[in-house]
């Protein structure tokens, strides 16, 4: 009975072995999904307080009159932090704070405008507001053509990662169409150019190689030739893609994607003979046991007659 559990157990270790080698090699032949570099790149944004300093506006000057745009708005700031300038509670532009200040081209409105800066962390959480700033825009423009063209958007920054589609979306007010529209996107690329027929909504789209925070310049005119200007901050985050690199690594994953698991069966070809060897070893070596035993009673019956 003891020689049985030993083979009971043999075979039990050896069925194991049989499986437990071939789950590795399933897990080693099932195609993974990698990046071109094998690595795995996490992004995230660290919590934090918001900003408790506020930035400030050195020039204009309060009481400072413009006849052109833009007008170049400055000041001081806590680097690396989003400055969004607001004329009249309505965003005209943004830039990232580097150095410890800020310079800025704005639109004004036709008239007196409050101007305002404020300071903005990752999480979009807005710092104390600046020293408010009050000048004047004599808009001859408005004056000759009683309608000039101006160019807003919801989106003071916008992020994206290398290789991947940024879309912004813009509005055209104002003026008479239609529109012509130009966009640098701060990467050294050719300036977008567009038309735009009528007013209102309209998206441009751009895809950036390479990491950084970018300057993203926006200029539109009408027929009438009435300009209106924005600037916003694009960021783009994560490692440097190589837009060929990006499409052969997409279709390599989808192949993968595509592939089955395959199982290498010579492990279990080769281990379940040994399976059987090790039971016929047993079974022998039970029945010689069995027969030692019967030939020793056997002795022992005969020893005890005579």
């Amino acid at each position: 009975m003891l020689n049985f559990k030993i083979s009971l157990i043999s075979f039990s270790l050896i069925l194991g072995l049989v499986f437990f080698n071939s789950y590795q090699v399933m897990a080693l032949t099932i195609p993974a999904h990698q990046t071109s570099n094998g690595s795995i790149g996490l992004q995230g944004t660290i919590p934090s307080p918001p900003p408790s300093r506020s930035a400030t506006i050195a020039t204009p000057v309060s009481g400072a009159s413009f006849t052109t745009m833009p007008v170049n708005v400055t000041g001081l700031c806590p680097s690396n932090l989003l400055i969004k300038i607001f004329s009249n509670n309505v965003f005209v532009g943004a830039i990232n704070c580097q150095n410890g200040s800020y310079n800025i081209p704005v639109d004004l409105f036709s008239g007196q405008n409050d101007l305002v800066a404020i300071d903005y962390n990752n999480l979009d959480e807005a710092g104390p507001d600046s020293n408010s700033v009050i000048v004047n825009y004599n808009n001859i423009q408005l004056a000759k053509f009683g309608s000039v063209v101006s160019l807003t958007s919801n989106d003071a920054e916008r992020g994206s990662n290398p290789g991947s589609t940024l879309t912004w979306p813009f509005s055209l007010t104002g003026g008479l169409g239609p529109y012509a529209v130009s966009v640098n996107w701060g990467d050294g690329s050719s300036t977008e150019l567009l038309s735009e027929k009528f007013a209102g909504q309209f998206s441009v789209n751009h895809v950036y190689s390479k990491s950084g925070v970018y300057n993203v310049i926006v200029r539109a005119s009408d027929s009438n030739h009435t300009q209106a200007f924005l600037e916003v901050v694009a960021v783009v985050s994560g490692a440097v893609i190589n837009l060929n690199q990006k499409k052969s690594t997409n279709q390599s994953a989808q192949l993968a994607a595509t592939q089955k698991p395959q199982i290498i069966w010579w492990p279990i070809i080769v281990l379940v003979p040994l399976i059987f060897i090790t039971f016929w070893i047993g079974g022998r070596h039970q029945m010689y046991v069995l027969r030692h035993q019967l030939e020793k009673q056997r002795e022992e019956l005969q020893n005890n007659k005579n």
